[in-house]
């Protein structure tokens, strides 16, 4: 518990710093709503005026903008590279701080397994991503109450929040896999933004040429917001890969870091 507790107050500053980034993105996009609510043919036009390709990429539906689900589902990719990040960043310094902070001999001589060790920082690093959603849900709802005269479908709006979370796992456990398999890592967020932005450009160039296959080499891809909306729910076939990646990265972690040499200062 104290392990797990001192890390959890060693993400508080990253933690409330992106939940305040994630918070500011929601009410920014959110307080447009009205303007863009009732200009929604000239801004459908000004849209149609993008590239296909961009608009494919981004998931932009020309059709459903002028509704809170459809202007919705169009700002959350921003949402979802900020949350990537967020949780990529944590993943991959969850153990290579240790490291790269001369600390991992000391910790190691504590009467406590290696299994410990990381378990206790993966459910810090859970918890710090939970208290994000948390925020942001509680945040993106009172907006959409707020700037939305209309009824909408709560379900489907719940639907498009939790996939934030559901994205951030993903990228949590690649963090931590990369965090065990190169420990000496000096620089985190440089790569937390390299493989972020190339997961998203794997996912755009999915998304361009139609292929399903390549959908599955992408988190971003996993939930179509245009399906969900439409479906009132998640495609299985997507669920089942992101929750068979998260067991398989998590169990090769605690395998890699349960054998490997640690080194000492």
């Amino acid at each position: 518990m104290n392990m797990f507790l001192h890390e959890l107050k060693a993400y508080q500053k990253s933690t409330i710093t992106w939940t305040l980034s994630l918070v500011a993105v929601v009410i920014l996009f959110f307080s447009m709503f009205p303007s863009i609510s009732r200009e929604a043919e000239e801004f459908t036009k000004i849209i149609q005026g993008y590239p296909e390709a961009l608009r494919v990429a981004l998931g932009l539906s020309v059709e459903n903008i002028g509704s809170i689900l459809g202007f919705y589902s169009y700002i959350f990719v921003y949402v979802l590279l900020v949350g990537a990040i967020q949780a990529m960043n944590i993943g991959t310094s969850i153990l290579s701080k240790e490291i790269r902070e001369k600390t991992a001999d000391f910790l190691l001589t504590k009467p406590v397994t290696r299994s410990r060790i990381i378990t206790s920082k993966i459910l810090a690093a859970l918890t710090s991503i939970a208290i994000t959603n948390v925020f942001f849900l509680v945040t993106a709802i009172a907006m959409a109450a707020l700037v939305e005269t209309k009824q909408f479908n709560f379900t489907i709006f719940l639907l498009l929040s939790f996939t934030l979370f559901y994205v951030q796992l993903v990228f949590l456990a690649l963090g931590i896999l990369i965090s065990v398999m190169f420990s000496r890592i000096r620089f985190v967020l440089p790569i937390s933004l390299g493989t972020v932005f190339a997961l998203f450009f794997v996912g755009a160039l999915a998304a361009n040429t139609k292929d399903d296959i390549l959908r599955f080499f992408s988190p971003f891809k996993y939930f179509d917001f245009a399906y969900i909306i439409q479906n009132s729910r998640y495609e299985f076939p997507f669920i089942l890969v992101e929750i068979g990646f998260i067991i398989v990265a998590i169990t090769v972690s605690y395998i890699i870091y349960a054998r490997k040499d640690i080194h000492t200062v």
